[in-house]
């Protein structure tokens, strides 16, 4: 499965000019993304529990379909063990991630799945640097360091570590890197991380049901559309996201991958009525500074290097 905000496009050809399509794809993907708060809020009286199992059931099943359409199995015969080890390491994490980003929305802490999604950039970068052995620019050091500032701006005033949005980013930026070592495209990738996923949700689903602790088959068709509709709210985004991947140059798609945390942000403020005292409101104010620095470095970058190819 990939997260409510993909670490990536992999494979294909990489669009070097702007698409009027590409880039309509992309912001549909993220905006749908960002409106999942109120999706998932929706689902009211179901845990998170059974959302992320019925979620990842029919997710897989979707997923199977599209699969079969595009013809794709072929990519995922004779995987390798190792490949398949990192595949059941990605899908635990996005399951972490899915499933953190869920019990968030029902806590009241969207503001904190927000921040860990505006921070994820941030720890992408510090895992490369890390795990890699990449090399920051010194802008880069400027806004990693900025963002730990922020964090623990928000943390003083909330009182409490935001754990929410360090488990969101760290999983979410693992998962980013796990996904680089996997040789397959990004549907079969999602098909094979449902392979791993699929049977485990599916059963925490029927146990749930069985046990009369579920709200799939109590809670009228209404309800039990929800939980189906779950699937496509994770599968449709993705693929307009690949769509504008292909189209749109990788600047560009990261840039507009802000779109998501931005509408959750403004759902938690507008929709939720989560407290904003002053202190948030400068956490979150030195992380857009520090993500400004990030892009600016970023598209500066990028605009050298184009030049330099030319």
């Amino acid at each position: 499965m990939s997260s409510d905000a993909p670490p990536g496009p992999r494979g294909g050809a990489v669009a070097t000019r702007l698409d009027g399509r590409g880039i309509a794809a992309a912001v549909v993907a993220n905006t749908l993304w960002g409106l999942l708060p109120a999706f998932w809020a929706a689902m009211a009286p179901a845990g998170p529990v059974e959302i992320l199992a019925q979620r990842i059931v029919w997710t897989t099943l979707i997923m199977f379909g599209v699969l079969t359409f595009v013809h794709g199995w072929g990519e995922l015969r004779g995987l390798r063990a190792r490949t398949w080890s990192a595949i059941a390491t990605g899908a635990l994490l996005i399951t972490l991630n899915w499933g953190g980003f869920i019990v968030a929305v029902q806590l009241g802490w969207v503001l904190d799945a927000a921040l860990g999604y505006f921070v994820s950039p941030l720890v992408s970068v510090l895992l490369g640097v890390f795990v890699l052995r990449e090399r920051l620019r010194p802008a880069q050091w400027v806004a990693v360091a900025v963002g730990a500032v922020a964090v623990a701006v928000v943390a003083i005033e909330n009182g409490r570590i935001p754990w929410i949005a360090i488990v969101l980013s760290v999983s979410f930026g693992l998962y980013g890197l796990i996904k680089k070592t996997v040789p397959v495209g990004a549907t079969a990738g999602l098909t094979a991380e449902g392979i791993v996923l699929g049977p485990i949700a599916l059963t925490v689903a029927v146990v749930l049901v069985v046990t009369g602790h579920g709200t799939f088959a109590t809670h009228g068709a209404g309800h039990a559309a929800l939980m189906v509709a779950s699937g496509f709210a994770t599968v449709a985004p993705l693929l307009l996201y690949g769509i504008g991947a292909r189209r749109v140059p990788l600047t560009v798609t990261g840039l507009l991958m802000y779109v998501n945390p931005v509408l959750q942000f403004l759902y938690a403020v507008v929709v939720a009525h989560e407290d904003m005292p002053a202190g948030r409101w400068i956490g979150f104010g030195l992380v857009w500074v520090a993500l400004a620095v990030f892009s600016v470095d970023m598209l500066h970058t990028d605009r050298r290097r184009r030049a330099t190819a030319a």
